[in-house]
């Protein structure tokens, strides 16, 4: 074909959006025949295959991004199998001459773009990326030294040092009608026929009644954040009762928003200066930045300690029933299970409750961390590659700039602390509902508590178990 009848192709990945859209923003500008791509890949070599609650997120983010497209005047098309592959295929039928997509950070995905940036060169296809999904991409922000950041407070330090953040681009009005390819449009795959659904059982009615999946829902949790939790963000986003917290960890995943999106947001809510609280909430957005740094230095992040010391922890398998009963919100300690049963119903868990059920895994249980780390990616809507191993190594103090081994966190004292009228407790474990804000913190051994576990492990005991386990580390 002669270079005028060339056509572009736009891959989206965890970047399900059209607002703040780079990679789409540059094809809608070439003015061409533009093809919009989703690939589901489970099979590229060292591709984690997506948890179920992601899954169903995915789903449904994916069908309010093809409504959004269509209303444009172009369309979504859906193709499944090893991404590098299916582009390949999809720019040769389409006669692609532009191929586009926003980075990546993780090893295999960065080989999979690289491997196709190569083949575009040599097939006369101009391939771009941009920055999309981080404020700061992992080589430029350096130590002095020049190595990776293993400590966050000077990581952020210095991206704050920097150049100032981008501004946001505007979502298209319009985008050029697909590419056709042979006879007519891009053949795509039907989204029912992934099956990325649960079915016999069906376990998300609790995900559908918390969640709106897709750019408009992401819009609208920001600014419902913005409206209300973020002047009180500091104190809010420990009170797992209230809704304290902006709860866009799961559009930030699938890429429904942007941060530069989110940033800029917040700079017009506070063109003169950000108040303390609103700053903690960015500074929250920078811990996500790091998480996504550690990764792109350690591929292994969820199943290789950053701290190789801790190769030699002696962790304890949980029998299937104890094991269980921390998944299923029954160890008997009233702050786990309300945070295990909120994760089981909404696919989301308040931050603070994470860790307090991350920590009493670990160490009171003494269970490995990839155990919960592999449950969380399961049934966390909001479960990525950097964030979800990177909290988990830094609850077992065997990551960068993780919490110390030996902080265990005391779930009855974090209840009492953080949840003092028990609303969080009785909303989540309604067979302890009719307790008062005393002994709903400690209900072991009470009249009228019908079917509630009495506790799996004992605190004082299951804390000396663990600090001794560390020791033995040292002492190696």
């Amino acid at each position: 074909m002669a270079s005028t009848d060339k056509t572009s192709l736009v891959w989206l990945r965890d970047d399900l959006r059209l607002d703040d859209n780079p990679a789409l923003t540059a094809a809608e500008t070439l003015g061409l025949p533009l093809t919009v791509v989703y690939v589901l890949d489970e099979e590229s070599a060292g591709i984690r295959p997506l948890g179920g609650a992601v899954k169903w997120w995915l789903h449904h983010s994916l069908t309010a991004l093809a409504t959004s497209l269509e209303a444009r005047g172009s369309r979504l098309v859906l193709r499944r199998g090893p991404a590098g592959d299916v582009i390949r295929q999809l720019a040769t039928q389409t006669h692609a001459g532009h191929l586009f997509w926003n980075r990546r950070y993780g090893l295999p995905e960065r080989t999979v773009d690289a491997d196709l940036k190569a083949w575009a060169g040599e097939n006369d296809i101009e391939a771009s990326s941009f920055q999309a999904n981080l404020l700061f991409e992992p080589w430029t922000i350096r130590t002095g030294a020049g190595g990776p950041y293993k400590v966050y407070t000077p990581f952020w330090r210095a991206c704050l040092a920097g150049e100032d953040v981008r501004e946001p681009l505007a979502a298209p009005e319009s985008l050029p009608a697909p590419a056709p390819s042979g006879r007519g449009l891009p053949a795509s795959e039907t989204l029912s026929s992934w099956r990325l659904l649960p079915s016999s059982p069906d376990w998300s009615g609790g995900l559908g009644e918390t969640w709106k999946p897709g750019e408009e829902g992401a819009a609208q949790r920001l600014g419902d954040f913005l409206d209300g939790p973020a002047d009180d963000y500091g104190t809010g986003r420990n009170i797992p009762g209230t809704e304290g917290t902006s709860r866009l960890s799961p559009y930030l995943r699938f890429g429904e928003v942007s941060p530069f999106r989110v940033w800029r947001e917040i700079r017009n809510r506070y063109p003169h200066q950000v108040p303390a609280d609103v700053g903690i909430y960015r500074s929250e957005l920078g811990w996500r930045e790091f998480c996504w740094h550690l990764l792109y230095t350690n591929p292994d992040l969820a199943t290789k300690n950053v701290r190789p010391e801790f190769d030699r922890f002696a962790w304890e398998s949980p029998t299937a029933s104890e094991l269980d009963a921390w998944q299923q919100g029954r160890t008997g300690y009233p702050f786990v299970d309300a945070g295990m049963r909120q994760l089981w119903q909404t696919g989301w868990m308040h931050n603070r409750v994470r860790m307090a059920a991350a920590s009493f895994l670990i160490k009171n249980m003494l269970t490995d961390w990839r155990v919960g780390e592999a449950w969380f990616w399961d049934t966390l809507v909001d479960a990525d590659s950097a964030s979800n191993p990177a909290n988990w190594q830094w609850v077992a103090g065997s990551g960068a700039d993780a919490s110390p081994y030996y902080r265990i966190f005391n779930p009855v004292t974090q209840s009492k602390k953080f949840d003092a009228a028990g609303k969080y407790l009785r909303e989540f474990i309604p067979e302890l509902a009719e307790l008062d804000n005393k002994a709903i913190h400690e209900p072991w051994g009470l009249l009228g508590v019908d079917g509630y576990p009495e506790p799996l492990v004992a605190l004082p005991e299951s804390r000396e178990r663990a600090l001794d386990a560390f020791q033995k580390l040292k002492d190696a």
